[in-house]
């Protein structure tokens, strides 16, 4: 079997001192292809770097809600816009809305948003979103590029009404290690069609049982997928199956891992973007 990781953060400096190790484990659990999301400007450009190193890894480039400049919340997207530019580069994001920390303000957090929606747009690629304590905003915001964006609500925790929001204007929801904590709602899982969802491991945050207070890696999105296909009455093998195809579809990448380097990564890092299909 082969897994995905749609969604970790391996610029993060719980990494710093065994990211190769990491990656190897992640291998060796079948966890063949990686998607590491950035935070901020310069997030974005290590996570390219990482990206340019390993033919298993893509990356995003966008600035997280917890990031944003208040008084400038356009700061760091004209780097945004030329790392996107890259091949290596999927998606825009981890953009959103987080209404539990405030740690920028709502209105700030909303304008941002809005910008990395319209660059996503601007250049044809998928947008990551965080949304937490704010789906009335995240509502507005999806209704408004329905049909003009393809976004993600990762670590989907949100409402059955979200989700079905998200989903009929075509956006993916992605689970993480939560589907395994008590008091996770298990019929967001249930009710997800098979080809609208993703698994993730936002590593190094929210590792699953039987992992819980360590450090999340990729390896551990193998939990996540055991989890999920026990909620829905699945096979592993099935899960593992439709989620490796939903990343793939959802970020542009190709199917067959034989053919990786034909695909949005092909010619290097350090290529533009040509035509997406």
């Amino acid at each position: 079997m082969k897994f995905a990781d749609s969604h970790c953060h391996l610029t993060d400096r719980a990494f710093s001192a065994d990211r190769a190790l990491v990656l190897e484990d992640a291998r060796e659990a079948g966890v063949s292809r990686i998607v590491t999301i950035a935070s901020d400007s310069d997030d974005s450009l290590a996570a390219l770097e990482l990206a340019c190193e390993d033919g298993a890894l893509w990356c995003s480039a966008g600035i997280h809600p917890h990031s944003v400049d208040g008084s400038l919340p356009d700061t760091g997207l004209p780097v945004v816009r030329d790392i996107a530019s890259h091949r290596r580069c999927v998606a825009i994001g981890e953009t959103g809305l987080d209404y539990f920390y405030d740690n920028a303000p709502r209105d700030a957090q909303r304008r941002s948003f809005e910008q990395h929606a319209r660059l996503a747009a601007e250049l044809e690629l998928p947008l990551v979103v965080h949304s937490r304590d704010a789906e009335a905003d995240t509502r507005a915001v999806i209704l408004e590029s329905t049909g003009q964006v393809k976004g993600v609500l990762h670590c989907f925790t949100g409402s059955g009404d979200l989700m079905a929001v998200a989903l009929e204007a075509g956006w993916f929801v992605s689970f993480t290690g939560i589907v395994t904590f008590k008091h996770f709602d298990a019929d967001l899982v249930r009710d997800v069609p098979a080809r609208r969802y993703m698994i993730e491991t936002d590593s190094p945050y929210l590792a699953p049982v039987p992992k819980r207070g360590r450090r999340n890696e990729p390896a551990y999105v193998v939990h996540v997928a055991r989890a999920v296909a026990d909620i829905r009455g699945e096979s592993l093998e099935q899960v593992a199956r439709d989620t490796w195809v939903n990343t793939a579809r959802f970020f542009g990448l190709p199917e067959d891992e034989s053919r990786r380097a034909e695909g949005p990564a092909h010619g290097g890092g350090g290529e533009k973007r040509g035509p997406r299909p």
